[in-house]
């Protein structure tokens, strides 16, 4: 199904499509059943462009934005969410190190040369990613990070990490850090072994006595938490809304391909025959069809600047995660049990769907925030 996000002439999208068919599709199954991060797809993401998707042209980019990097994921998450969360995640990443990282570093990433990722979630803090308890002091000239970060997407796998810290003097929430992934100090827990998304690398990262320079501070000591709200979470928000959809549409068309080539023999009829079947069907394109309509909408209000952008960023990742978790559920009642076989793959859109709804910040969480905001009290 082509995308309804962006253009269909977009030319990333070709390049996308020839990825997704001879790379990111055929491998998915064992990345899920292995646990195994996605290296071939990010390579090959990277040869195409893709991973260069959002740099700027200057630096030999595509100079893309919010909506493309919403599109990629999307369609990357109709055959592998792993994949998906891992480029949304090096999105997200590259967006701060666009404002504010070395012009070098920036080439690297736009050659597809370089894949990075956030580590902004600690023990001490959880789900409320924006107050890290880690800390950054200086030393010989030097900053010194220390610091448990409980979930980092490609751990271990990306060539860096954009870290969040307590400021180093000034005031503020947080300070945020380009930190390169080989430095002593650094120590990923083990492999990830979880429920669903199992080829994203979500491992705790500790940080003990860091060594970076101050030079690789990424905006203003203090300045963190505007650059998490202002170019993170617009990102964050759309592409995790994004990868859940995508997953909404897997679920959908497999399960339709499933009650339309299976029949009742001594009925003579297909399980698409029956009413029920058929409601259920109807359910998840709807509930899907919403999610689609407030992605465009959030979409839409961040590139025109609208009074109600914020909540739209807020509405969309919990509307996503709560129905991507609906809409999964009624598959795999449709397919019976046919879904619990590994391959079928509805089980899968399952598992995976499960990880959208405690994705910091939560959905608990966001409904928090959204009564605040619709409240007319302060978010944060």
């Amino acid at each position: 199904m082509p995308s309804s996000i962006a253009p269909a002439q977009a030319p990333y999208l070709a390049k996308l499509s020839a990825v997704i068919n001879t790379v990111v599709a055929p491998a998915a199954d064992e990345i899920d059943r292995q646990a195994r991060f996605p290296k071939e797809a990010m390579k090959v993401l990277g040869e195409a462009g893709l991973l260069g998707l959002i740099s700027a042209k200057e630096v030999g980019g595509m100079g893309e934005g919010h909506r493309a990097a919403t599109a990629v994921v999307e369609q990357l998450a109709r055959v592998c969410m792993s994949t998906a969360m891992v480029t949304c995640m090096h999105y997200c990443a590259t967006a701060v190190i666009e404002a504010h990282g070395r012009r070098e570093l920036r080439e690297a990433i736009a050659a597809g040369k370089h894949v990075s990722t956030l580590a902004f979630s600690e023990t001490g803090s959880r789900s409320h990613f924006w107050a890290p308890v880690g800390n950054a002091a200086r030393q010989d000239g030097k900053v010194v990070l220390n610091g448990a970060k409980s979930w980092v997407t490609s751990a271990g796998e990306a060539d860096s990490y954009v870290w969040s810290s307590q400021p180093l003097e000034a005031m503020g929430a947080s300070t945020l850090w380009l930190v390169d992934s080989h430095l002593p100090g650094l120590q990923v827990a083990g492999a990830f072994d979880g429920l669903g998304l199992r080829g994203n690398a979500s491992s705790p990262i500790t940080a003990k006595d860091v060594v970076i320079a101050e030079e690789d501070r990424l905006g203003a000591d203090g300045a963190g938490f505007d650059l998490m709200m202002g170019v993170i979470v617009p990102y964050f928000n759309l592409m995790t809304a994004a990868v859940g959809l995508g997953n909404m549409q897997s679920a959908v068309d497999k399960a339709v391909r499933h009650v339309s080539g299976t029949r009742y023999a001594h009925l003579d009829q297909s399980v698409a025959d029956f009413p029920t079947v058929r409601a259920y069907l109807a359910r998840m394109r709807v509930k899907a069809d919403m999610v689609q309509a407030l992605l465009l909408d959030g979409l839409n209000a961040l590139e025109q600047g609208r009074e109600d952008t914020l909540l739209r960023l807020l509405e969309v990742k919990a509307a996503a995660g709560e129905t991507a978790t609906e809409v999964t559920d009624l598959a795999m009642r449709v397919c019976g049990g046919a879904a619990f076989r590994k391959e079928g793959g509805v089980e899968r859109n399952f598992r995976d769907a499960r990880a959208g709804t405690v994705m910091a910040p939560t959905t608990d969480v966001l409904y928090d925030f959204i009564g605040k905001a619709i409240c007319g009290m302060p978010v944060f």
